[in-house]
C-alpha cells in the first residue's frame, strides 16, 4: 500500500497477525489437550481423530512452508536485481548530478551576495555618513551591477526589520527570515535559504562596516527543479539505507511470509481439527456402540447425525441393525428360555425318578447322567465322554451286543460291585434315533432290584420254611417217643449191646431235638407273630441286652456310647431285646472267627455300643472289630447265608423282619477300625422312630433352643 516496511500500518497488521495466531494457536491447542485427553482415555475414535489432524496440517504445512521459501527466494532475487551495481551507479550519477546544478545555483548566489556585500561595506568605509536613501541607492546600484541578476536586495537589522529596500524589492514580497536564521547569518558571516515553494534562492549575508546590518537578497530559480533535486537526493538516500538494510528488508519481508504461512497452518489446522472431530465424533461413537453391541448390550443407540451423507447414514442404519438385532436377540432368549424350561423340567423329571438313566452318544460314550444313576453307580467324578464300557464294565458286554445286533432294545439283570456293596441291577438299553431314522446314541435305564431279590427269596423261603414246619415237625415227636420205647423194651434184651443201643437212640433223640429247634426256626422266620407295641424308654433295654452279653464274653471289651435318656419308642420289648441281644452274640461271634483266622499283633477284642436321637428317630449303632462283611452283603439277610461255620443263617434275616416289624431300618455297614485291626469289622446300625410324645417333645425343645 505504499508504505513503507518500518511504517506503523505494517506494524498494526503484524500485530494483530500475532493477536490472530494466538487466538487460533489457543483454539488449536485446547483441541489438542482434549484430544491427548480422549487418546490417554482411550476414548473411541481417538486414534481416527489424531491421524486425520496429523492428515490435515502436514497437507497445509507443506505447500504454506513451499510457498514460503520459494517467496523468500524471489524477493531475495527481485532485491539483487533492485540493487544491483548498474542501478547504483545511475542513482549516484543522478545525485551528483542534483547536487552539482544546486551547488552551482548557491555559489553564484552566494557570490553576488558576498560581492555587493563588500561594495556596501566599502562605500561605508569611505562615507562615514550614509543615510538610509544613500544605502538605497548604493543597493539598486549594486543591484544593476550584478550579472545574472537578483530579483530583491534589503538591508535588515538583527530583527529582521528593513532598513534599506533596492531596486523592485517590494515589501509585499519581503519574506522575513528567521531569528535562527540571523542568528546563523551573523555568526557564520553568510546563510543560503532554499525556498523551492516560492521558487526563490535567497542569501543573508553580514555587513561588517554597518552595525547591526545584514545584506539580504534574493534569486529567482526553478522551484520544482530543486523539488526533483531534492527528492531525488531523498530518493538516492533511501536506496542506499535499504542497500545497508537489505538483509533486514529480506528478514521482514521472510517475517511476514512466515506470519502469514503460520496463520495458514494455523488456521488449516483448526479447519482439520473441526473437520476431523466432526468425522471422528461419529466414527468414535460407532466404534464405542460396537464394542458395548459386542459386550452385548444391544439397547445402544448412536446419535443419528443431519444430513444425507454416509456418516449420517452409517449412524441410521447402525442403529436400524441394533433394533434388529436386539428383536431377534430376544426372540433367540425367549425360544432358548423355553428350551431351558424344557429341559430343566427334562432334566427335573430325569433326576427325580429312582430308575437310573445314562445317555449315551452313537459312539456310546457318556453325555447324560442324573443323580438317581450317579448314586447306584457310585460316581463321584466326571465320567461325561468316557465310553460306557468303561466306565460301567458290567454294562459293556450288554451295549456291544445292542450296538452289534439288529435289535433296537436290549434288557438283562446286572451284577455290580459297588463301595463293598453287590447291587442287582435290571438293565434296558434302548437306541435312539433322530427324524430321519439316523442313529442318534442310546439309552441305558437301570433299577436297582436287590432290595425286590431279597423280597422275592425271602418270600421263597418263607414259603419253604412254612412247609418245611408242616411236613417235618409233625414225624419229629413220634420218632422221638419210637427211640425212646425202643430204648427202654430193648435194652435188657440186647445184652451186651444194651450201651450200642442206647447210644444210637440217644443219637435219635439228640438229632431229632436238633431237627424240632431248626424247624421251631423256620416257624418263627415263616410267621413272625405281630408285636405287642408299647411306649418303651429303648434305653434300659439296651443296657441290658448289653449287660448280658458283657457276662457271656468275658474277654471282649464292651464299650458304650449312649445318651441320657429317656428315649421312647413304640415297640415290643421283647421282640426289641431278642434282636439287640442277636446282634450283640453275631458280633462277638465274628470278632471269635477273627481271632480263629488269625488276628494281628496288639489285637484287642472290642465292640462298641453307641445310641442317640436323629432327625426323629433313635439310632442304635453296634460295631466290631471282628472278620468283617463280604462283599455281597446283601445276601446276609437271606436264611441260610452266613460267614460262620457253626451258623444257621436265620438269626439276621429273623432280627431284620423284627425290625422292619417296627418300621425301622436294620442296615450292616464297614465299622471304623479299632482295637488293633488291621481291617474295617461289622457296623449294624438299626434306626427305629421314636413316639409320638418323644416327638413333640424334641421339636418343643428345638424350638426353645433356636
Amino acid at each position: 500500500m505504499n508504505q513503507r516496511s518500518t511504517s506503523g500500518a505494517l506494524r498494526l497488521v503484524l500485530l494483530l497477525d500475532l493477536v490472530y495466531v494466538i487466538a487460533v494457536a489457543a483454539l488449536v491447542a485446547q483441541r489438542i489437550a482434549r484430544i491427548y485427553a480422549s487418546r490417554r482415555a482411550q476414548s473411541a475414535g481417538s486414534r481416527l481423530h489424531m491421524r486425520l489432524t496429523g492428515a490435515f496440517a502436514l497437507l497445509a504445512l507443506v505447500p504454506t512452508v513451499s510457498v514460503a521459501v520459494f517467496a523468500g527466494l524471489t524477493v531475495n532475487i527481485g532485491l539483487e536485481g533492485w540493487f544491483s551495481d548498474r542501478v547504483s551507479s545511475v542513482v549516484g550519477n543522478s545525485v551528483a548530478a542534483a547536487q552539482a546544478y544546486e551547488e552551482e545555483h548557491v555559489r553564484d548566489l552566494e557570490f553576488d551576495a558576498m560581492a555587493l556585500a563588500r561594495f556596501l561595506n566599502g562605500q561605508r568605509r569611505s562615507t562615514f555618513f550614509l543615510s538610509t536613501g544613500d544605502i538605497r541607492v548604493l543597493l539598486s546600484s549594486g543591484q544593476n551591477q550584478i550579472q545574472r541578476g537578483v530579483k530583491e536586495a534589503y538591508v535588515i537589522d538583527g530583527t529582521g526589520e528593513i532598513r534599506a529596500r533596492g531596486e523592485s524589492s517590494y515589501l509585499f514580497d519581503f519574506e522575513r527570515p528567521t531569528p535562527e536564521q540571523i542568528g546563523e547569518a551573523t555568526q557564520q558571516g553568510s546563510v543560503i535559504i532554499r525556498d523551492w515553494e516560492t521558487n526563490e534562492l535567497r542569501a543573508l549575508v553580514r555587513l561588517d562596516a554597518f552595525v547591526d546590518r545584514l545584506l539580504y537578497i534574493s534569486r529567482e530559480v526553478d522551484g520544482s527543479i530543486f523539488s526533483l533535486l531534492d527528492e531525488t537526493r531523498e530518493t538516492a538516500k533511501l536506496y542506499n539505507q535499504l542497500e545497508s538494510e537489505r538483509g533486514r528488508v529480506l528478514f521482514e519481508f521472510s517475517l511476514v511470509y512466515l506470519g502469514f504461512a503460520v496463520i495458514l497452518i494455523a488456521a488449516a489446522i483448526w479447519m482439520g481439527l473441526w473437520f476431523a472431530e466432526r468425522l471422528a465424533r461419529p466414527v468414535g461413537r460407532l466404534t464405542g456402540a460396537a464394542q458395548r453391541v459386542g459386550a452385548g448390550d444391544l439397547n445402544v443407540q448412536v446419535v443419528e447425525e443431519d444430513g444425507d451423507d454416509e456418516i449420517a447414514m452409517l449412524g441410521r442404519y447402525f442403529n436400524q441393525m441394533t433394533r434388529q438385532l436386539k428383536g431377534q436377540r430376544d426372540t433367540l432368549l425367549e425360544n432358548t428360555r423355553q428350551i431351558e424350561q424344557r429341559r430343566r423340567m427334562f432334566d427335573s423329571v430325569l433326576s427325580s425318578v429312582t430308575s437310573g438313566v445314562v445317555g449315551l452318544d452313537a459312539e456310546g460314550k457318556v453325555a447324560f447322567v442324573n443323580r438317581s444313576a450317579e448314586r447306584l453307580l457310585d460316581w463321584s467324578g466326571d465320567h461325561q465322554s468316557m465310553a460306557i464300557a468303561v466306565a460301567v464294565p458290567e454294562f459293556g458286554p450288554m451295549f456291544a451286543t445292542l450296538s452289534e445286533g439288529p435289535a433296537e432294545v436290549a434288557q438283562d439283570e446286572v451284577r455290580v460291585v459297588r463301595s463293598g456293596r453287590l447291587e442287582n441291577l435290571l438293565v434296558r438299553m434302548s437306541t435312539r434315533r433322530n427324524e430321519d431314522g439316523g442313529l442318534e446314541g442310546y439309552v441305558v435305564a437301570f433299577d436297582d432290584v436287590t432290595d425286590l431279590v431279597t423280597a422275592q427269596r425271602m418270600a421263597a423261603w418263607g414259603d419253604v420254611a412254612r412247609r418245611i414246619a408242616h411236613e417235618i415237625k409233625n414225624p419229629l415227636t413220634p420218632i422221638q417217643l419210637s427211640a425212646e420205647r425202643i430204648k427202654r423194651k430193648f435194652a435188657s434184651r440186647v445184652g451186651d449191646d444194651s450201651e450200642k443201643l442206647e447210644q444210637m437212640t440217644e443219637v435219635i433223640v439228640r438229632q431229632t431235638n436238633d431237627l424240632r429247634r431248626i424247624v421251631d426256626e423256620f416257624s418263627k422266620f415263616a410267621r413272625m407273630p405281630e408285636p405287642d407295641r408299647r411306649n418303651t424308654d429303648v434305653i434300659p433295654t439296651l443296657d441290658r441286652c448289653v449287660l448280658l452279653q458283657e457276662a457271656g464274653q468275658p474277654t471282649v471289651k464292651f464299650v458304650r456310647d449312649i445318651t441320657e435318656g429317656p428315649v421312647c419308642a413304640d415297640l415290643d420289648e421283647t421282640m426289641i431285646s431278642q434282636a439287640l441281644t442277636n446282634l450283640i452274640k453275631n458280633a462277638g461271634e465274628a470278632i471269635e472267627t477273627r481271632i480263629e483266622k488269625g488276628a494281628p499283633d496288639g489285637f484287642s477284642p472290642e465292640i462298641r455300643v453307641a445310641c442317640d436321637v436323629q432327625d426323629g428317630r433313635v439310632e442304635i449303632r453296634i460295631c466290631d472289630n471282628g472278620i468283617g462283611l463280604p462283599e455281597d452283603r446283601a445276601r446276609l439277610f437271606e436264611p441260610y447265608v452266613t460267614t460262620r461255620d457253626k451258623g444257621t443263617g436265620l438269626g439276621l434275616p429273623i432280627v431284620k423282619k423284627i425290625i422292619e416289624e417296627h418300621g425301622g431300618s436294620l442296615v450292616l455297614e464297614d465299622a471304623p477300625v479299632f482295637g488293633g485291626n488291621d481291617r474295617p469289622g461289622a457296623m449294624a446300625v438299626i434306626r427305629l422312630p421314636l413316639s409320638a410324645p418323644q416327638r413333640a417333645a424334641g421339636e418343643m425343645q428345638e424350638e426353645v433352643g433356636e
